[in-house]
């Protein structure tokens, strides 16, 4: 199966004709796009469904696959087809597809506080595939509640393998999690750290040691490793660093 550009635009229905002035409000979601590029290591791009293409792409090599923002900015979604292994470009096109059918079925009023996540190669030149996460939120609506512009941000994945598609509400609470074997829809519980885990975890993170974390905590050792195995099983990781890095896209801090 041959995927095409505009295979990832065909589940969208956006309707509106949009005029000078309705992209002079988008003009400020790239402002706050380019600043907070400045900020953070992710990659951020914003993507307009009514024009099929990127409006902003931000300078982050590992995530650019060698090419320049410029470029990336031009090509669009061809991005994606020259630099997905095939296998990972079709988990993106069923990604897009399963997602853009549960938005739908979500009540307008909603439509805006979630989000959608997954996990897909990228190639990198000269070395192997980079397995990285993408995470993607309706910023503005067409006047029938269709999404029209979308903030996504790419980050290294927590995880082994690609697939992981998530949607989820950080407002409500709730996640779903897309069996791709079942092919359908699950509603799982979100992850919960209390709050001596997550000062754990910020220190962990922090590089400070379990004696400076214990005294900094007023704790004995026993209790930091107790904390931290809770951690591990509540995350499923086996490092500090994949514990960090899952919390920070489960946004558990």
């Amino acid at each position: 199966m041959k995927i095409k550009i505009e295979d990832f635009f065909k589940p969208v229905h956006v309707k509106d004709d949009f005029s000078k002035d309705d992209y002079e409000i988008v003009e400020a979601f790239i402002n706050f796009a380019r600043s907070l590029s400045r900020l953070t290591y992710q990659s951020i791009y914003l993507i307009d469904y009514s024009k099929k293409s990127f409006l902003f792409v931000s300078d982050n090599p590992i995530f650019l696959c060698g090419s320049s923002p410029e470029k990336v900015l031009k090509e669009g979604y061809q991005h994606y087809l020259d630099n997905v292994p095939k296998d990972d470009l079709l988990l993106i096109k069923k990604a897009n597809d399963v997602g853009f059918a549960f938005f739908g079925n979500l009540d307008t009023k909603d439509r805006l506080k979630f989000s959608i996540s997954y996990d897909f190669h990228l190639k990198q030149p000269g070395s192997k595939p980079l397995l990285i996460n993408h995470k993607l939120k309706p910023l503005l609506l067409d006047k029938h509640s269709n999404p029209w512009i979308a903030l996504c941000l790419v980050s290294i994945s927590s995880h082994a393998n690609p697939g992981n598609i998530k949607f989820k509400s950080d407002e409500d609470g709730k996640q779903f999690e897309y069996d791709l074997d079942k092919d359908v829809w699950v509603e799982t519980l979100r992850v919960k750290l209390k709050p001596r885990e997550k000062d754990i975890l910020l220190f962990s993170a922090q590089g400070l040691t379990m004696d400076q974390i214990a005294d900094r905590l007023y704790v004995s050792i026993d209790t930091v490793k107790f904390h931290k195995k809770q951690i591990f099983s509540k995350l499923k990781v086996k490092s500090i660093t994949e514990a960090t890095a899952l919390a920070i896209e489960l946004s558990l801090f």
